[in-house]
């Protein structure tokens, strides 16, 4: 089953795989923000250097499994599975959209 993802968040899904960081920084709004792992990224410049660290520690592939919405934002879950501790696991991400980019993403269990 194929899920319909608006295209900004399956534009992130592609740049994930992406070993480019700048794909990435490229889906966010210029102020935008990445909550994961208890700290807070702002801007496309620390959204860049979060996907240079999170590459350099773990390999991982997300693969969505649902989507919802939920107070303005897009929820999707997806099987996380990768080199990093816990692996495989289903996260939620919270996308808030801004336009045709990224304007909020945050990574919980």
């Amino acid at each position: 089953m194929s899920l319909e993802l608006p295209t900004p968040i399956a534009r992130y899904f592609t740049a994930d795989l992406d070993p480019d960081p700048q794909a990435m920084a490229d889906c966010f709004s210029e102020n935008a923000t990445v909550r994961d792992e208890n700290k807070v990224h702002t801007g496309r410049n620390e959204i860049r250097q979060w996907k240079v660290d999170y590459s350099r520690k773990y390999t991982a592939k997300s693969t969505p499994i649902a989507v919802a919405h939920d107070r303005g934002r897009t929820v999707v879950t997806c099987h996380v599975e990768g080199s990093f501790p816990g692996s495989p696991i289903d996260l939620r991400f919270f996308f808030r959209l801004e336009g045709d980019k990224i304007g909020e993403l945050e990574v919980t269990l």
